[in-house]
């Protein structure tokens, strides 16, 4: 399995998710955690994908065959373009089957993961795409021993190889790092070996993982599963109730802390190793060449937003002051600044962001309708059920969301952040052919942050309330924390790991901790007082485990959003209709181009340090807007 392979692998694992069905009266949440006990509108219908596990079988038998025959192609490729064009049509079949069998089996796996049924089918189909990697690892060493000059000469006179051009351009590009054909072969059998340690992470921190239980003021005794401990930060205004529960729920964490660490330096080790068989200088180099993103737009990203840390801190203080606290510690994050522990029913949010989503056109608010109406969403948490949230593409049948809901106000634009990933695939995949129809995972996170704007400036509007106001502008505070500075930090923290392993350094659960102790202080200053299991932080991140160097795309998507989403809400026509149309353009552009050049085209330049500087600027400016509604109040 080539890094391409690994990289997407690990992302439909790991990446995104949202919501389900419009109905006409409102029903509450369910109270229970057993999934057979949930309606089924609430839970997304995997039958969409394949009928049964027969037919995913002879789905899973066809993939097979189709890998067998495109490894009986070697040695064909300098026959001729015809010959290039057999393996690249051979390949999308391959790819467009592979989207299924690998999804279902691993969706069906996320509902559940203490299903050992389930894990092995979804284990066969890891160990598929393994095998085929060392199958096919002469394909890119045989392709480059075509001359360049050959090969462009190739692509120019033979039209049906348009919609490969780029893939075959970048694989010459990255020339020097590609190997040769036996030593291909030789890291292609230990695809599995390297991807074992993100394995062993997820069962650890899901089927293995044992969430304590805490009795908080009330007397009641409480799981402290992650959708019921995160609903306790975001409305439990007891501060005391908030430390126990967050002391406890990261007990579990710190208790397995030298595992962790284990697991992680078999990452780092992993990602140095490939580097260096790879001729690449450094594992940042390695992860940013395939996007082909200069090395300098990672290090302006972090160097920015660290030297731009004085407007979190200044509302860091405002929050202490506002909630009356002594200290300000990072469990007292989501209590909202006012008392305002409104919850939001998940079928009352259906239509607010249908509607919120008008700036974008008809068509895409009848896209969303449709996603909400037809079991593309799996709503709220059971047990076993995976954590978090993510948007699974399903090439040839539609996406599929994942979501724990907890009908708080974060979880309101979870659902409209996994819906931009959704929107973003589908237009890529309906515009795009399929060598080009998946976003590169650069620009994967626009469309869902454009969608958090988008529903901020609604909802803004909608409410009259000054309660709720002040609640919304803190939110889209936090959304800048979370999105921009927090994804910064974490790559800042995933680049200075990989640096200590590349200079030959102990990786221990001390000295990671210590990594990013350091990056808290740098930071928070002296506006957060950090409790000595926020060390571990670093235990509990998904990307850190399953794709490394991603959450920086996080923060660079962020800033490309937020020009186009001014842009579209500008109340200058000419601004609005040209910004919408080259932000509709990137969502259908797919992986058409370079990641850079299609933000290029999109208005939006990475390069220049005073992209990410005009985030740090408006933060400042929304805690000024939130200093002066706070006085409102007085």
């Amino acid at each position: 399995m080539n890094r391409k392979t690994k990289q997407l692998t690990g992302i439909l694992l790991a990446l995104g998710l949202i919501a389900l069905m419009l109905t006409p009266t409102l029903q509450a949440k369910p109270n229970t955690l057993v999934r057979d006990s949930i309606p089924d509108k609430y839970k997304w219908d995997l039958g969409q994908i394949y009928a049964d596990w027969t037919a995913w079988e002879q789905g899973l038998t066809r993939l097979q065959e189709i890998m067998s025959e495109y490894a009986g192609l070697k040695g064909s490729l300098a026959g001729g373009p015809q010959a290039i064009l057999k393996a690249a049509k051979l390949g999308d079949e391959l790819g467009m089957l592979a989207r299924k069998v690998g999804q279902y089996a691993s969706l069906n796996s996320a509902q559940d993961m203490r299903d050992n049924t389930v894990s092995a089918r979804s284990q066969q189909v890891q160990i598929a795409f393994a095998n085929f990697g060392v199958v096919v690892a002469w394909f890119n060493p045989e392709l480059l021993a075509i001359p360049w000059e050959t090969m462009k000469q190739w692509l120019d006179s033979t039209p049906e190889l348009k919609p490969y051009r780029l893939g075959i351009e970048d694989l010459y590009r990255q020339q020097t790092h590609v190997l040769s054909e036996d030593k291909e072969q030789l890291l292609a059998y230990f695809s599995q070996v390297n991807n074992a340690p993100s394995a062993i992470f997820g069962k650890l921190s899901t089927s293995d993982m044992k969430y304590p239980t805490t009795t908080l003021s009330d007397g009641n005794p409480v799981k402290l599963t992650p959708g019921a401990y995160y609903s306790i930060k975001s409305t439990n205004r007891n501060q005391a109730d908030r430390a126990k529960a967050t002391e406890s729920f990261y007990g579990a964490y710190v208790d397995n802390r030298n595992t962790y660490a284990a697991i992680y330096d078999g990452i780092l080790q992993s990602d140095w190793a490939s580097a260096q068989a790879r001729n690449y200088t450094s594992c940042l180099e390695s992860y940013l060449n395939a996007d082909n993103v200069p090395v300098d737009v990672y290090k302006n990203l972090v160097n920015t937003v660290r030297g731009g840390v004085g407007p979190l801190q200044r509302y860091y203080k405002l929050v202490k002051e506002e909630l009356g606290l002594t200290e300000f510690h990072l469990y007292d994050d989501m209590i909202p600044l006012v008392d305002f522990n409104k919850t939001y029913d998940y079928d009352q949010i259906q239509p607010w962001i249908i509607d919120a989503m008008a700036p974008l056109g008809k068509d895409y608010q009848a896209r969303l309708k449709t996603a909400f109406e037809s079991r593309w969403i799996d709503v709220y948490e059971n047990e076993g059920k995976r954590t978090g949230a993510f948007s699974a593409p399903t090439y040839g049948v539609h996406p599929f969301l994942l979501l724990n809901y907890n009908e708080t106000l974060n979880e309101v634009y979870t659902v409209a952040h996994e819906l931009g990933h959704c929107m973003h695939s589908m237009l890529s995949n309906e515009t795009q052919p399929f060598a080009s129809a998946e976003p590169t995972i650069f620009v994967a996170e626009v469309a869902s942050t454009m969608n958090e704007a988008l529903l901020l400036d609604y909802m803004l509007t909608k409410t009259k309330d000054p309660v709720e106001r002040i609640a919304l502008l803190a939110r889209a505070i936090k959304s800048i924390d979370g999105t921009f500075y927090t994804q910064s930090m974490w790559a800042d923290f995933e680049m200075r790991t990989h640096e200590a392993v590349e200079q030959g350094m102990p990786i221990t659960a001390e000295t990671l901790s210590d990594i990013y102790g350091k990056l808290q202080k740098e930071y928070y200053g002296d506006a957060v007082t950090v409790d000595d299991y926020y060390r571990y932080v670093w235990t509990r991140i998904p990307h850190f485990y399953n794709t490394p160097f991603y959450v920086y795309k996080y923060a660079t998507c962020y800033a490309t959003s937020a020009k186009l989403a001014a842009e579209i809400m500008s109340k200058d026509k000419k601004v609005k209709a040209a910004g919408l149309d080259r932000y509709m353009t990137l969502l259908k552009s797919g992986s058409s181009d370079y990641s850079m050049e299609l933000l290029k085209k999109a208005g939006v330049d990475l390069s220049q340090p005073a992209t990410f500087q005009a985030i740090v600027d408006r933060l400042d400016s929304y805690v000024t807007q939130l200093e002066a509604e706070l006085a409102k109040l007085k």
